[in-house]
């Protein structure tokens, strides 16, 4: 029996008090329908119906066509029962950690729609399972391990400060997952490895402003990220990311980028022969050398493994992976020379009229401003993906971290080292 460990501890922690609004989960999770028919969801940090993510796997059981679902909450949470009082579920004692399982969710209200007054009726009338968990609720129990081996897919929000501890418990269970989490982790030398490796990668919506509700008594001391609606405490985050191992390529819009290499505007660092690129949207185009570019390009990454391409369409499989009916690119070749230096590499120009096709396609967007050599054919092109190698650190070092690179003795912190994949 589990006793007082790790996520009760964090649970404690105001800092891992955050309760994802459903906006954002339906957001994300649009993108991953096919992954889901005929699967079991886990929600393993999470407190049945008080939880977001359990009402939209809930409010979508027939729609995504799931086997099952399962929710685990843990002792103490700080809003168990402000929605739903425990009694009316069943649950002798609601502070205890318990687990609700639901195998089915219909139309029970006859109003011809599935909603949250359906899960409710579910929830009170027992067509689920709802009882109290023997331990905690902490997700390296033996109970929720148990329930963690059941499950095809785990979705929810972890508590931020035992990232590394979950991550580590789905890949050693081999899990498939989406998950939430702060940008810094991709700085962690027990993550970085995954999302080099491609074990991992990010999700859909990252960044950005994301609203979480938190507890009443939570303290925040900046005005303009709190709100109070209806009796609910609100924080705004805004380095707030997705992490997944499931297929996401077709939901992520190609990175077109359109500026040229010059060694004045793209500096050598004093220690690492690599150029250093200050913002995702200044790689230049005409660069085959490595590049140390901010961790905010993860999210723009597309793995090798992923080799379909923008325009392709396909059908999912019953096991979610995806059977492309387009002509793929294998660029599973690309990561033979994954540490290849940039010495023996030079930049390559990109012909002009696609420069200015680029800039062009970027004045229309209204996402540049405007350029004077705009004039081109009325030829549109093809918007490929580009793709980067993420490459390993010199001197043993595990992430962005750890490796700290200089530019005219200035400090550059928290560079990925990328190289395009024809290399």
């Amino acid at each position: 029996m589990a006793s007082n460990t790790t996520l009760h501890k964090a649970r404690k922690d105001p800092k891992d008090e955050f309760y994802t609004q459903l906006t954002d989960i339906e957001n994300e999770l649009r993108h991953y329908k096919h992954h889901f028919e005929g699967k079991v969801v886990y929600c393993n940090c999470d407190d049945p119906y008080e939880s977001n993510f359990f009402k939209f796997f809930a409010m979508n059981f027939e729609h995504l066509g799931l086997k099952k679902l399962i929710a685990t909450s843990y002792s103490g949470s700080p809003v168990a029962g402000s929605q739903l009082s425990f009694a009316e579920i069943g649950v002798a004692n609601g502070k205890r950690a318990h687990k609700i399982v639901v195998n089915e969710v219909n139309d029970y209200d006859g109003n011809e729609a599935v909603g949250l007054s359906d899960v409710e009726w579910l929830l009170k009338n027992n067509v689920n399972t709802a009882v109290n968990l023997m331990g905690d609720g902490d997700f390296h129990s033996a109970e929720c391990t148990a329930l963690l081996e059941e499950a095809d897919i785990v979705v929810t929000n972890p508590p931020f400060s035992l990232f590394r501890p979950y991550v580590a418990k789905l890949m050693e269970h081999n899990k498939r997952f989406l998950i939430l989490g702060d940008q810094n982790a991709i700085t962690y030398k027990e993550i970085f490895p995954l999302l080099k490796d491609e074990t991992m990668w990010l999700g859909v919506n990252n960044g950005g402003t994301k609203w979480f509700r938190v507890p009443m008594d939570y303290d925040i001391r900046t005005e303009a990220r709190k709100k109070i609606e209806d009796g609910i405490k609100y924080i705004s985050m805004g380095r707030i990311n997705w992490f997944t191992n499931l297929d996401n390529e077709r939901a992520k819009p190609p990175l077109t980028l359109f500026r040229e290499y010059n060694p004045a505007e793209y500096p050598t660092y004093d220690n690492y022969d690599a150029i250093n690129v200050d913002k995702v949207a200044d790689i230049p185009v005409d660069y085959y050398g490595v590049m140390g570019v901010p961790i905010t390009y993860m999210a723009h990454h597309i793995p090798a493994t992923h080799t379909h391409t923008h325009h392709s369409s396909g059908l999912s499989k019953r096991d979610g992976s995806m059977v492309t009916t387009s002509t793929t690119e294998d660029t599973s070749k690309d990561n033979a020379n994954t540490d290849e230096s940039s010495s023996n590499v030079q930049h390559r120009r990109v012909p002009q009229r696609q420069l200015r096709e680029r800039l062009e396609t970027h004045n229309r967007e209204g996402t540049i401003s405007s350029h004077s050599d705009s004039t081109i054919d009325d030829q549109p092109i093809e918007r490929e993906r580009e793709r980067f190698k993420i490459l390993s650190y010199p001197d043993g070092k595990q992430g962005p971290g750890q490796w700290i690179p200089h530019v005219n003795g200035q400090t550059k912190y928290a560079r990925v080292l990328i190289q395009r994949s024809e290399f």
